[in-house]
C-alpha cells in the first residue's frame, strides 16, 4: 500500500512539474507575443485618453472601464475565434493578413507625420468636444471601441504570428493571456494618465511647498507626456509596420530586401560590446524607413491625389 501511495505521489509530482513547465512555456510565449505587439500597444495607450477629454472627473474612470471591456470583447469574442480558425484551416492567409495590417500601421504613422509637417489636424469628429452628457458619453465610448478594434486586431494577429507553431489549444490559451494582459496594461496606464492631472491639482492645493511643486509638475508635465507617447507611438508604428512587411515579403519568396538587412546586421555584429545593439538598430532603422516609404505612398493615394483631382476639376 505504501509503495502504491509513493508511486501515486511520484506521478502527481511529475504531472505537477509538467503543468508548471507548460505554464512557464505559455507565459514565455505570451511574453514574446506581447513584445512583438509593443508598437501597437504604445499607440493604443496614446490614442485612448483623448476620448475622455472634456468630461467631468467622476465620469473619466467609468468611461475608461467601458472602453476596456469593449476592447476585451473585441479581442476575445470576435478577433480571437476568427484568427484561430484562419490559423487552423488556412494558415497561409496569416502572412498576407498581417502584411495588410502592417500597411495600415505604416499609413497611420506616416499620416501623423504628414499632419505635423503640413499643419493639418484630424477632423473634428475625431477630436471630442468639451461637452458632458449621457448621449455624448455613449458616442465617445462607441468611437473609442471602434478605433480599438483595428488596433486590437493588429495586436492579436501579430501575437498569433509569434506562436503559430503551437497547438490549437496552446495558441488559444496564449492569445487569451495576451489579450487580457495587454488590455489591463493599456487601460491601466490610460487610467493613470487621465487621473494624474487630478492628483496634481489636489497636491497643488496642499500647504506643503514640496507637495505644491510636485502637483504643479504633474499638471504641467502630463501634456508633455501625452505628446511624447504620441511621438513614440508614431515611430513604433512605422518600425513595427515596416518590419512586418520586411519579414512578410521574405516569407512569400522575395528574399532580397531581408537578405540585405541580414548582411548589414552581420557586418556590424562583430563590433566589440556594441555589436548586438548596432545590429538591432540597423534592423529597426531599415524597418522604419520601409514603413515611412510605404506609409507615405498610401497617404499620397488617400489624401493628396484626391485633392489634386478636385482642384483640377475646378
Amino acid at each position: 500500500m505504501s509503495g502504491g501511495l509513493a508511486a501515486l505521489l511520484d506521478d502527481v509530482a511529475a504531472m505537477a512539474r509538467i503543468a508548471a513547465a507548460s505554464v512557464d512555456d505559455i507565459g514565455a510565449a505570451a511574453g514574446r507575443a506581447s513584445v512583438k505587439a509593443a508598437g501597437v500597444v504604445v499607440d493604443d495607450t496614446a490614442v485612448t485618453p483623448r476620448y475622455v477629454t472634456g468630461f467631468t472627473a467622476d465620469r473619466e474612470l467609468p468611461m475608461i472601464r467601458k472602453i476596456a471591456l469593449g476592447s476585451l470583447r473585441n479581442k476575445l469574442l470576435i478577433i480571437l475565434p476568427a484568427i484561430l480558425v484562419l490559423s487552423q484551416f488556412v494558415p497561409w492567409a496569416l502572412t498576407p493578413i498581417l502584411m495588410v495590417g502592417g500597411v495600415y500601421l505604416c499609413f497611420e504613422g506616416a499620416e501623423k507625420i504628414w499632419e505635423k509637417v503640413a499643419g493639418h489636424h484630424p477632423e473634428q469628429t475625431n477630436q471630442p468636444a468639451v461637452v458632458q452628457g449621457g448621449d455624448q458619453e455613449k458616442t465617445m465610448v462607441s468611437g473609442a471601441i471602434r478605433t480599438d478594434f483595428i488596433l486590437s486586431a493588429e495586436i492579436m494577429v501579430i501575437s498569433l504570428n509569434e506562436v503559430a507553431d503551437e497547438g490549437l489549444l496552446s495558441r488559444a490559451i496564449i492569445l487569451v493571456v495576451v489579450g487580457i494582459a495587454i488590455t489591463a496594461l493599456v487601460y491601466g496606464v490610460v487610467a493613470l494618465i487621465v487621473k494624474m492631472d487630478d492628483v496634481g491639482l489636489h497636491l497643488s492645493g496642499r500647504e506643503s511647498g514640496t507637495a505644491r511643486k510636485v502637483g504643479l509638475g504633474l499638471v504641467q508635465g502630463m501634456p508633455k507626456l501625452l505628446a511624447l507617447l504620441s511621438t513614440v507611438g508614431m515611430v513604433a508604428m512605422l518600425w513595427v509596420g515596416g518590419h512586418i512587411l520586411l519579414v512578410g515579403t521574405d516569407e512569400l519568396g522575395w528574399h532580397g530586401p531581408y537578405a540585405l538587412v541580414h548582411a548589414v546586421e552581420e557586418a556590424v555584429h562583430g563590433v566589440p560590446a556594441l555589436g548586438g545593439v548596432l545590429a538591432w538598430l540597423a534592423n529597426t532603422l531599415v524597418s522604419a524607413i520601409i514603413g515611412l516609404v510605404v506609409g507615405a505612398v498610401v497617404v499620397a493615394v488617400l489624401h493628396l491625389l484626391p485633392k489634386r483631382k478636385k482642384v483640377a476639376q475646378h
